[in-house]
């Protein structure tokens, strides 16, 4: 998943981007309204944390904008400002959701992972097809009730694929999704990073769930089930 920060505290938004790499997401950051809007416009982002006091543009008027200009994404609003009109007001604004600071990093996780839920299939905590089970919570991805242990890159990948199950995942929107701005890799690290996945996943058993879509990308399917009887 693919964060925006748009923070003008540089030392916020690197601890930040620093806490959200380590969870797994890809981030860019902004330090600036108006630089924040856009990118927000530019790039098809999973969610957005927003400050409200920002230089060039403030963070309402951001926000603001960008439902007029039908961007969709989920934005989390960070502020000071606690009375219930500076919530109401933000809210007011197309926010999904309002935090307000100094915040504990558990809450404005557990918050960005309640928001990407809202748009994703699942509701419950899980990630669930077949046997294979991944908890967004502890990061933990099982098989057959077996564990299997992956790099957080190659979590990310497993993730996004369980988020989008039986679509059609093609290279640029993983890349789009799962490395930020300051990605620079071989034409073919997307290949590699799959071919590492489906060792784990699929090759120890004897169903596959991921599949190449030649000259397209990749899907993540349940196995067939032959109807019997």
């Amino acid at each position: 998943m693919r964060i925006l920060v748009i923070e003008d505290n540089h030392r916020l938004s690197s601890s930040l981007k620093m806490n959200l790499e380590h969870e797994g997401y890809s981030v860019d950051t902004a330090y600036d309204g108006q630089e924040g809007q856009d990118l927000a416009e530019l790039t098809p982002y999973d969610l957005i944390i927003l400050d409200i006091l920002l230089p060039a543009k403030d963070g309402l008027e951001v926000c603001r904008d960008l439902r007029r200009r039908r961007v969709h994404t989920p934005i989390l609003l960070l502020t000071a400002r606690d009375s219930v009109d500076d919530r109401v007001q933000g809210l007011d604004c197309g926010a999904d959701d309002y935090l307000v600071k100094p915040f504990a990093m558990r809450e404005l996780l557990a918050r960005l992972r309640a928001l990407l839920r809202r748009q994703q299939p699942y509701k419950s905590g899980r990630l669930e097809m077949d046997t294979l089970i991944v908890d967004p919570v502890t990061h933990s991805v099982e098989r057959d009730g077996r564990p299997i242990e992956l790099t957080p890159k190659e979590y990310a990948l497993l993730e996004y694929f369980m988020y989008h199950p039986n679509q059609v995942v093609t290279r640029d929107m993983i890349e789009q999704h799962i490395w930020n701005y300051d990605f620079e890799g071989s034409s073919n690290v997307i290949d590699v990073y799959v071919r590492r996945l489906r060792r784990k996943i699929d090759d120890p058993f004897s169903t596959r769930l991921l599949t190449t879509i030649r000259g397209t990308g990749y899907r993540l399917t349940p196995p067939s089930r032959e109807k019997t009887g």
